[in-house]
């Protein structure tokens, strides 16, 4: 019996064919083409010949090729066609009284069940498939259905197409429950991604850390050194000669159509209509509420080509968001997102070395007058193609070098190689993390919580004013959103230089209030920097930007209470000249 179960999938219609005893391929709304045994073709030298005249047929339909189907070899021409339709072999005794005919090997039904069928008036088809569980097994009906069809089209003594068929559904190749019930278990339950740089930050003693189902290096120790030394031994490297991160696990959305740039005006707080080809800018998304969503730095690559980078953890969000406005608002805009995060392997350079080190293995101009911050070129990098950002996540001078994932461990290992001259040092997330912070940077989800706008983490600057519409303005101007004294992003510098802040941990106004003591506010990001060299926290606090210089207080879990004095939240290189070097 030919398998049409893919066909049948596709929407393709059947007939029957008497000298056969078989159904079809007979019309489909897709572009498919049938060959061999499936198309009711049994001989081998006629089905290699009719395999070879589809395939020629859909390569020429998609522009390829002269039409010229290639020579047949030469083949012992066995004719396997059936001898005969299907037929219930006469027993000892009557149906259903002790002669079973299996016709459905999986389900056990036999020729007596279809006849009982019949007698309870199951005489439709798809009546008779749920009635007896015939074809209803994985194999969808490829060792059953035409003989039940066969025997129930006699019991109503009626011609096989009449009967009909069944509808055949997924999968096509039959499966295991296990592999159906068993995908959310154990090491299945959260797939593991892994980076093409994961073999060298193995091999030199990573630490991780999960991040969006990532194997995120945390840190790099050396020896017995403990997480805080280590880190700080990084970012001392970072700022001072150069750092290098493997950042590919940043989330990445090919942008492209002639509405992108539009699409782009209306998904982000800041203006994008005018960027310029091979310009960076950093962008900032909000709910419908006014509420910061994610943020990252979107790239023109061309008119209607863009590059958007997202948090690691809200790629999958980021892109879902996107499309549900294209797909359910603006269904009229001819824009269109592919995710592309697997396809480039990130590594990113920084410090104040860093241009000299990528200046050894890359043919691109890196003077600062033709490659300015917030600015991207093409080339090569150690003789790979390369798309080189000059973006910084850190207020150094740096590069984010993305080539396509293959090389990514080559290049990798080139720029360590290389970067040994410059006493390079790569680093995880924990130390990009105080890196960032240093310079005030937040990070969506962690200094921000999904009640917190532009307003109250201090980017009034990147809120249009000029725009007439962008998502989330409406909501912006609510009373409650717009009012005073909302909980606003400031720094805390701890008395004790040397403490580090619980991160989470809550606020007061006064150092030995009896409880109930009112919380003021909470503390996001806490680290100790030898950049800066002492202890820092940044935290959201209720009317903090008119706080500054007032000293509050830190209860702990032990009973003793931290005093921290308010600052503004930017700890280092206050000017941004090391940015921009």
């Amino acid at each position: 019996v030919p398998t049409v179960h893919l066909y049948s999938q596709a929407r393709g219609k059947l007939r029957y064919d008497d000298a056969l005893a078989a159904f079809l391929p007979d019309t489909c709304r897709q572009a498919v083409r049938c060959a061999g045994a499936m198309a009711g073709v049994f001989k081998l030298g006629d089905c290699l010949a009719g395999g070879g005249a589809a395939g020629t047929e859909a390569a020429l339909a998609a522009g390829f090729g002269e039409g010229q189907a290639p020579k047949t070899p030469p083949v012992d021409d066995i004719d396997e066609t059936a001898d005969k339709g299907p037929v219930v072999l006469p027993g000892i005794k009557p149906l259903g009284h002790g002669a079973k005919h299996f016709i459905d090997f999986q389900n056990d039904v036999t020729a007596a069940d279809v006849h009982l069928a019949g007698r309870e008036g199951y005489v439709s088809v798809e009546h008779l498939k749920r009635y007896t569980t015939t074809g209803m097994g994985t194999d969808q009906g490829k060792t059953s259905n035409l003989n039940a069809m066969a025997i129930m089209a006699e019991i109503r003594d009626a011609q096989i197409p009449e009967v009909g068929h069944t509808t055949y559904r997924p999968p096509y190749t039959p499966i295991t429950f296990g592999a159906v019930a068993g995908q959310n278990v154990d090491h299945l339950f959260d797939p593991v991604r892994k980076t093409p740089m994961h073999p060298w930050h193995e091999a030199n003693g990573a630490l991780y850390e999960d991040v969006g189902q990532w194997k995120r290096p945390w840190y790099f120790p050396k020896g017995r050194e403990t997480l805080r030394e280590a880190v700080a031994r990084e970012c001392k490297a970072a700022r001072d000669s150069v750092g290098i991160l493997d950042a590919t696990t940043l989330g990445k959305i090919d942008i492209q159509g002639p509405d992108a740039a539009e699409f782009l005006n209306m998904v982000y707080t800041n203006a994008w209509l005018k960027l310029g080809v091979g310009r960076c800018r950093y962008g900032l998304m909000l709910n419908e509420h006014g509420m910061i969503f994610d943020d990252g730095v979107t790239t023109r690559l061309d008119d209607n080509h863009f590059h958007m980078t997202t948090t690691t953890g809200g790629a999958a969000r980021v892109l879902n968001w996107l499309e549900e406005w294209l797909q359910t608002e603006w269904p009229e805009k001819k824009v269109y997102c592919t995710s592309v995060t697997e396809q480039w392997a990130v590594a990113t350079i920084t410090g104040p070395n860093s241009r000299k080190l990528l200046a050894e293995l890359t043919d691109i101009d890196l003077d600062p007058e033709s490659f300015p911050f917030m600015s991207m070129k093409t080339g090569t990098v150690a003789g790979v193609p390369a798309r080189v950002y000059r973006i910084s996540f850190t207020g150094d001078v740096a590069y984010e070098i993305n080539v396509p994932s293959r090389f990514g461990l080559g290049v990798w290992e080139e720029l360590m190689a290389h970067g040994q001259k410059y006493d390079i040092c790569p680093y995880g997330t924990e130390t990009m993390h105080v890196l960032r912070a240093e310079k005030g940077f937040i990070i969506v989800g962690q200094d921000t919580d999904g009640t917190a706008t532009p307003y109250d983490v201090g980017m009034d600057w990147i809120v249009s004013e000029k725009k007439p519409d962008f998502l989330g303005k409406r909501s912006l101007a609510r009373p409650d959103t717009a009012r005073e004294g909302r909980k606003q992003l400031v720094g805390l510098l701890p008395e004790d230089e040397d403490f580090v802040l619980p991160e989470g941990a809550q606020i007061v106004e006064t150092e030995n209030a009896k409880p109930p003591v009112k919380m003021i506010g909470h503390v996001t990001s806490s680290y100790w920097s030898p950049n800066v060299g002492r202890s820092f926290a940044m935290a959201m606090v209720f009317d903090g930007r008119n706080r500054h210089g007032e000293t509050l207080y830190v209860p702990q879990m032990d009973g003793r209470v931290v005093k921290a004095a308010v600052t503004e939240p930017v700890f280092f290189d206050k000017d941004g000249s090391r940015t921009h070097a």
